[in-house]
């Protein structure tokens, strides 16, 4: 990399298959609510207790107690559709790794999560090769600053919108993961966002992309120039 220094690579959705979007999903509606894009906006990446509050202004109850029915909705579904490492993920950490930049994995949940499911490929992260950010998700700010670089040095690959809109504000290089989940809403808010690279596959995040994220990046241009949709 001629450019960025640092790529941040989120853990669910990315990484691990999606075990949240259809979770939300699945609780919203046995709660008797309306699922749709607006609402899915306002739960992913958000701290664990910012998300219940704002399902408990739609669905009403508790937010703790709707806290507490979707971890138990999360235990059925992952019982399921056990988490896994998605295809591709250790080809793009040895790409990171081939290419000389630093690599830290982020997500919303505790390192613990990070050690089950991702501990074999620890190896590819740099210190501290994991940050969970449920206390100041989405966490572009903290991250960059954790290891003391400007905005414009970093790299971040999510499958939420709600991190590409974070990024666009701060100049920060975004590449677009969304779920494969059918019945979510990432992709399409992801580019009305304005995100330039929007993947369907670990395998398309290549050599090629990474090098021109980094020329992008180099020179101011991660996002169009005109702002959400140019």
């Amino acid at each position: 990399m001629e450019h960025l220094s640092l790529v941040a690579v989120n853990i669910d959705g990315v990484l691990l298959n999606d075990s949240f979007g259809p979770v939300i999903r699945r609780l919203v509606e046995s709660w008797g609510g309306v699922y749709g894009a607006e609402l899915e906006q306002a739960l992913l990446s958000q701290p664990q207790m910012v998300a219940a509050q704002a399902a408990s202004d739609v669905l009403g109850g508790s937010a703790r107690d709707l806290l507490a029915a979707y971890f138990e909705e999360r235990d059925r579904y992952v019982r399921e559709h056990p988490v896994r490492v998605l295809d591709g993920a250790r080809e793009l950490l040895e790409k990171l790794r081939a290419l000389g930049v630093r690599a830290v994995c982020y997500g919303g949940l505790e390192r613990t999560h990070f050690d089950q499911y991702l501990g074999s490929l620890a190896g590819y992260f740099d210190e501290p090769a994991y940050v969970c950010t449920n206390d100041f998700r989405p966490g572009i700010r903290e991250i960059t600053n954790m290891f003391g670089l400007r905005f414009d040095q970093v790299l971040f690959i999510d499958d939420v919108a709600r991190v590409a809109e974070a990024a666009r504000e701060l100049g920060v290089a975004f590449v677009g993961h969304p779920s494969d989940y059918e019945n979510g809403f990432q992709r399409p808010l992801m580019e009305r966002a304005g995100a330039r690279h929007v993947v369907r596959s670990l395998g398309e995040i290549d050599e090629e992309l990474l090098r021109t994220v980094d020329a992008e990046a180099a020179v101011g241009a991660s996002w169009p120039a005109h702002g959400p949709g140019a």
